[in-house]
């Protein structure tokens, strides 16, 4: 598969009351993650930031806005739109989440980030994404990406009853995991070095920012600089949770476990 051209980035530009903004991606919520759920709403109530950019699958799934009416979804979208009433919060789809629509972010006073977002803060110029677009040796993974984020394709699945889609995204899960385990590339995939590159060289960014591989940590990458985000996970063997902090004096990682 070639490598996809920039399609440009949403700029935005943090005003000069942000003095620091985190950053957090794959937290991966569902009712079966009880403590991962307990430590983002700690994360919430104690977090200084000013502002707050989630870059991707907040959700294990989500098959539609109308999925607030099911009792876990409603709790987390109060949680989101308390946290909202006191600070910037920005949302970005990600493989799992990409249904989150407009409605949801609106309505819990949250603001719709599009993919890619350069963010222009600090005197530096990040691109900001959720990676699978650009991890290109999963070329089983982009074709049903393809699929799925045309609007025929999501209108037609979106028209089936809540209880339908949900058991749906129940089986697409199952296959996904099945195609991962039986695909160690699919499974190890990372963003493309070289496509990265010619993203941040169109966009000007100096460094990208990222989540979705669930391989935390910092390193020059295609010229620059690139920084991935930690999954979230406190309900299984090996607790991970892990903030990304920007203030003037750089960027720092936080853990929370």
């Amino acid at each position: 598969m070639g490598k996809p051209a920039f399609p440009g980035a949403h700029p935005l530009h943090a005003p000069p009351s942000w003095r620091c903004i985190d950053f957090i991606s794959d937290i991966h919520l569902h009712d079966g993650l009880p403590n991962t759920m307990a430590a983002l709403e700690r994360f919430l109530s104690e977090t200084p930031a000013d502002a707050l950019f989630i870059l991707g699958d907040l959700f294990e799934a989500w098959v539609g806005d109308d999925m607030r009416s099911e009792p876990y979804e409603a709790g987390c979208f109060a949680m989101l739109r308390e946290f909202a009433s006191r600070c910037w919060l920005g949302i970005m789809v990600g493989n799992r989440d990409f249904l989150l629509g407009d409605a949801f972010t609106r309505d819990c006073g949250a603001h719709a980030l599009p993919d890619p977002t350069e963010l222009h803060a600090f005197g530096h110029r990040a691109l900001l994404i959720h990676g699978d677009e650009l991890c290109l040796a999963d070329t089983k993974y982009l074709a049903f990406r393809a699929q799925v984020r045309q609007a025929a394709w999501q209108q037609a699945f979106l028209a089936h009853p809540l209880a339908a889609r949900l058991e749906q995204a129940r089986q697409m899960r199952a296959a996904s995991q099945a195609h991962q385990q039986g695909d160690q590339q699919a499974m190890y995939a990372d963003v493309d070095e070289t496509a990265a590159a010619a993203w941040l060289n169109a966009s000007g960014c100096d460094m990208l920012i990222h989540g979705h591989t669930h391989r935390p940590g910092s390193q020059p990458f295609g010229g620059h600089t690139r920084h991935v985000l930690s999954d979230w996970d406190l309900d299984h063997g090996h607790p991970r949770a892990e903030v990304l902090r920007w203030t003037q004096g750089g960027l720092q990682r936080i853990a929370l476990t």
